[in-house]
């Protein structure tokens, strides 16, 4: 089974590029940590997608490092990987989502796949379940997805807001609202907004919420294709800024019945860094859990 890795953005509110920022006194990243339950949990090829420019750093620091124990394959996210005959105006910088990003790395990719940002720490639990999920499909499956979801509690940071999908699940696990919302703690109560507009209300705090972690048949490499240029073509006048996300396209495929998400949920507790002041407490955590034997000391212990 492969996982692609999203490693190609820049940690805008962190201050830097947080896939290559020590986390633990034998120099680990936090991608490390992922990598390294992604393989327990049976995955066996790691696709990193990052920009070209990054591949020399990437792979020094981490790529040949990680390609001891997993195979290891490269793709590139590139702002000229379009629909034949479409273009972004050439001023355009930032990348133009993790839809784009995943269809960038179409040719590299084999059967079904996990995907995950490299900058958080998503835990072995939702490792396990995405593999169960992926190993539970038969042969040639097409449109079955699922979100590994989190709960809510386990994914907040007290230093600020953060940006969740909340989900909501019919009686059959099948998502049917995955809503991008901002959340925040007050005392304790956990409060969310919709980022498209909407009153900041109080949520239970262990409604699910979504982390961009999916586990999609191969199939949804070709739904990408087919849905891009009518993406690009309903945002003419916004092409500096629009993004093809993921979460938008799945749920466009569900509402228009060509494919269905589990929502899967996990016991994990996410670590991460979305402020700067976000890093002690990652630090302390992850040393907790190698001192609880989560993990190997000879890998991710003291020197």
């Amino acid at each position: 089974m492969d996982l692609l890795i999203l490693a190609a953005g820049m940690g805008s509110r962190f201050g830097g590029l947080k896939q290559i920022e020590p986390f633990d006194e034998r120099q680990n990243f936090i991608i490390d940590y992922s990598i390294y339950d992604a393989k327990q949990a049976g995955f066996d090829r790691v696709v990193f997608l990052i920009k070209e420019e990054n591949r020399e750093i990437f792979e020094s620091t981490v790529g040949s490092r990680v390609a001891k124990y997993i195979d290891v394959a490269y793709a590139y996210q590139k702002l000229d990987v379009l629909p034949k005959g479409y273009k972004l105006p050439a001023e355009r910088v930032k990348p133009l989502g993790t839809a784009q990003a995943i269809y960038c790395a179409k040719d590299v990719l084999r059967g079904s796949f996990a995907i995950v940002n490299s900058d958080d720490f998503y835990g072995a639990d939702a490792f396990r379940v995405a593999a169960d999920y992926l190993r539970s499909l038969p042969e040639g499956a097409k449109g079955q997805y699922a979100n590994i979801a989190y709960f809510a509690k386990n994914t907040m940071t007290k230093n600020g807001s953060v940006k969740r999908g909340i989900l909501q699940a019919g009686k059959d696990g099948l998502l049917t609202s995955l809503v991008e919302s901002k959340l925040e703690w007050r005392k304790d109560e956990i409060y969310a907004a919709p980022l498209d507009g909407g009153e900041m209300k109080k949520i239970p705090t262990d409604s699910l919420v979504s982390m961009n972690m999916f586990a999609f048949t191969h199939d949804i490499l070709d739904k990408l294709e087919e849905n891009f240029a009518p993406f690009l073509d309903a945002n003419q006048g916004d092409l500096m800024n629009c993004e093809y996300l993921i979460p938008t396209v799945v749920s466009d495929l569900i509402e228009r019945g060509e494919a269905s998400c589990k929502v899967l949920s996990t016991t994990a507790v996410w670590h991460g860094v979305t402020y700067r002041e976000d890093k002690p407490e990652v630090v302390a955590s992850l040393a907790r859990l190698v001192e609880q034997g989560c993990y190997p000391a000879d890998r991710f212990g003291k020197r």
